[in-house]
């Protein structure tokens, strides 16, 4: 039984490279409806579709908050023991508890959606979107279970093929939805953007479902023992809140602090003097266009972190601190590495990819000035599972609310002062990034003494410098006249560059490359 249990287990590293692939997949696939929602809807419409979302990460968060990293924090440590029942057990009280909670909060929010629309957020014409996207709350909230159940059994194949799916169903669905919505208007239009990712939800969901029921069915002789769970119920349900409510108030300050950012910002702006139009197709361009092409490297430090909880939580409960360290520096080594080229080409080039990607090089600007901080984003994921993966969501927490009171403040101060406008708001989001970060950092250096080898920045740092001369070379020489095909090779001759130093400076190694799906055979 042990073994049939165990034939979808998947090693760490193997774990986070399946969920890379899916990553990296999902982040491309992703960037078809970021290049080309705007040209249908514009970025006020984006505007639109994005100033609902900050409402909908509150109710998500109070949904499921830390309840699937508890779940796979807890399933991975009952899987290790061998303790099949108590499993079940977890998954069931926490799919009661997820389903109670979506039905509450998907009452508030269709009773409460024309007051929210007109009070709480900045632009009242976001009405429709807001109704459009309340089904999404049962939907996200259910997959979250099962994927949690997924990655504490540390088999990351339904989790990958779900997000997959979810996010081709969403492409086509919101580019024909907005398309054919348009013509009643901008604000449908936002609208059949959100009902788009409503349909990918539910194709995600469904793909997650059919692989429970198939994995259940599979082990089906595990009998489950009626009184047993009776009396286990009641214990399993008060652990299972005493894991998931301290993320969950680390996760809540995040997403009240994207909710308060987006009024923030719009409020600011309106105080600078910019009408309301502006000041949404403002924050669209921010966060449906700069913010996505800066997230794009989270691909892999997603996938690590996710793979990380369940790993540094069974190495914590069998006590191997070595284990530990291992896994930690090869998390923070692998978005080092994976992240500093993007930092890299964002910031060189930033002019010609929103040109290229959105026909709109007047927001380059804003790219350049956010990428540099790049790398302190794709530190953070690691860092912030480690701390939840050891017992210390508190300390996030702390770390988290910390960064967003100097964000918010930031953003009164310097988003209303018409010097500054909307880049006032990416001084307060780059400060955010960088101190949440640093505090991280300080927090597990002083939990486990873990720290990265300054040797590692230095190296990652000069191989930097090399591959933006490289980056910056082939772009001049023009050797072609299409910009688009001039980029791709600016990119590529780089990243050969960056690559062969990160070879040779033994940072990366035949070990690493081994350990990559598919192409690893060819390093063997």
């Amino acid at each position: 039984m042990a073994k049939q249990k165990n034939s979808t287990k998947q090693t760490f590293i193997k774990g986070a490279m399946i969920l890379l692939a899916a990553g990296i997949i999902n982040r491309l696939l992703g960037f078809v409806p970021r290049i080309a929602l705007p040209r249908i809807i514009g970025a006020e419409g984006v505007g639109l579709y994005q100033l609902s979302y900050p409402f909908l990460m509150v109710m998500l968060t109070i949904i499921t908050g830390g309840i699937p990293l508890a779940v796979a924090k807890w399933i991975a440590e009952a899987e290790s023991q061998g303790d099949s029942n108590r499993v079940k057990y977890i998954f069931r009280t926490a799919m009661g508890l997820v389903a109670l909670l979506s039905i509450i909060m998907t009452g508030v929010m269709l009773l409460g959606a024309k007051w929210i629309t007109t009070h709480i957020l900045p632009d009242a014409r976001v009405y429709q979107t807001f109704l459009v996207m309340t089904p999404m709350l049962m939907i996200i909230g259910l997959s979250s279970v099962y994927r949690g159940y997924f990655q504490g059994k540390q088999n990351m194949i339904p989790t990958a093929v779900s997000q997959i799916v979810e996010t081709v169903l969403r492409i086509i669905a919101s580019l024909s939805f907005a398309y054919m919505l348009l013509p009643y208007g901008l604000e449908w239009a936002a609208a059949g953007a959100m009902l788009g990712a409503v349909v990918g939800e539910i194709g995600g969901l469904a793909v997650l479902l059919w692989k429970y029921y198939r994995d259940k069915a599979r082990i089906k002789h595990e009998e489950a023992h009626d009184a047993k769970m009776q009396a286990k119920n009641e214990p399993v349900l008060r652990r299972l809140l005493g894991l998931s409510i301290p993320v969950t108030g680390s996760r809540l300050v995040g997403s009240f602090s994207f909710l308060l950012e987006s009024i923030l910002t719009a409020r600011s702006l309106a105080a600078a003097g910019i009408a309301t139009g502006i000041a949404t197709a403002q924050y669209g361009a921010l966060q449906g266009m700069i913010v996505p092409l800066l997230l794009l490297p989270t691909a892999l430090t997603y996938s690590l972190a996710v793979s990380l909880v369940p790993s540094l939580s069974e190495a914590a409960a069998r006590g191997d601190h070595s284990l530990i360290h291992k896994r930690l520096h090869q998390s923070m080594r692998l978005a080092l590495v994976s992240g500093a080229p993007f930092v890299v080409i964002m910031t060189l080039f930033a002019e010609p990819i929103c040109r290229i990607l959105y026909n709109h090089a007047d927001i380059a600007p804003m790219l350049q000035l956010i990428a540099p901080v790049g790398i302190f984003i794709y530190l953070q994921a690691p860092l912030q599972a480690a701390l939840q993966a050891l017992n210390k969501p508190g300390t996030a927490l702390i770390n988290t609310l910390i960064g967003a009171i100097v964000k918010l403040f930031l953003i009164v101060q310097l988003a209303s002062d018409p010097d500054f406008g909307i880049y006032g708001a990416l001084i307060a989001i780059n400060v955010n990034i960088v101190l949440v970060t640093v505090l991280h950092g300080i927090s597990v250096l002083r939990f486990i003494g873990f720290h990265m080898k300054f040797l590692d920045f230095a190296k990652v740092g000069a191989a930097m410098i090399i591959m933006g001369a490289a980056a910056r070379f082939t772009m001049n020489q023009q050797p072609l006249t299409m910009e688009w095909i001039n980029l791709l090779l600016a990119c590529a001759a780089s990243a050969i560059v960056y690559l062969l130093l990160m070879v040779g400076m033994k940072i990366i190694d035949r070990h690493d490359m081994v350990r990559i799906p598919i192409f690893g055979n060819w390093f063997k």
